[in-house]
């Protein structure tokens, strides 16, 4: 009887791939079923931000949702990278991990809950959401300008760029919320309802992230049938 134990088989990319997507998935559904409840509950409650749910008995669920969107970004990049067709230092590179990065620390550390004086948790929780919403778009801008001149991904090309610029637009108001603040003395969050804002900005990243992850099992199916191999 041979004594050798075989290493367990590599996952292959386009399990990975997969499994992003489905994660990310996994995050619509946790964040509709939290809204959900909210809209028939307490409609008041989504002028306030999705962060909100982090503070209350429903912080698991923000969690585990914050938690798969990262999964998911990170999933897709692992893809990329892994079918050489982006560098592992990159600017796509780097900006999707700086936005995953935000997406594991929004997780870490709570919101700042007004009621209580300024935290540190807050402060990071802040700086971190800046972060992440303003480095996906800007990934999503570099991956669509990195493959532009590979005919076969034009569609995902154009998708990127159009849910990137998406995602610039949506941001725009919490932008204005920000100057508008600084400017009136008024508290940044209460110039607007800062709670729909987040959630239409929200909304356009998931989608970019999605596209990006659909793009990544193409990839893998793409060289799949190319080397006839397991991708």
């Amino acid at each position: 009887m041979s004594n050798v134990v075989e290493s367990p088989a590599r996952p292959s990319g386009r399990a990975i791939a997969a499994g992003g997507v489905l994660a990310v998935v996994l995050t619509v559904v946790l964040v509709a079923g939290l809204d959900t409840g909210t809209a028939l509950t307490a409609p008041d409650g989504l002028r306030r931000t999705i962060s909100e749910y982090g503070l209350g008995p429903q912080a698991w669920v923000f969690t585990a949702a914050v938690v798969l969107l990262a999964a998911g970004s990170i999933a897709a990049l692992v893809t990329f990278v892994r079918h050489g067709l982006l560098k592992l230092f990159s600017g796509t590179s780097i900006a999707l991990t700086l936005w995953t990065l935000g997406m594991i620390v929004i997780a870490i550390f709570p919101k700042q809950d007004r009621s209580m004086p300024s935290s540190m948790s807050g402060q990071v929780h802040r700086l971190a959401s800046l972060v992440a919403f303003i480095s996906l778009p800007i990934a999503a801008f570099l991956l669509a300008k990195a493959m532009a001149r590979k005919h076969e991904w034009t569609a995902f090309v154009r998708r990127t760029r159009i849910l990137g610029a998406l995602s610039v637009v949506m941001f725009s108001p919490l932008v204005y919320s920000i100057v508008v603040g600084v400017i009136t003395g008024t508290a940044w969050w209460r110039v607007l309802p800062i709670g729909y804002v987040e959630r239409g900005l929200l909304l356009a990243e998931v989608l970019t992230v999605l596209v990006i992850g659909h793009w990544s099992m193409a990839v893998s199916k793409k060289d799949q049938i190319e080397s006839g191999r397991p991708a």
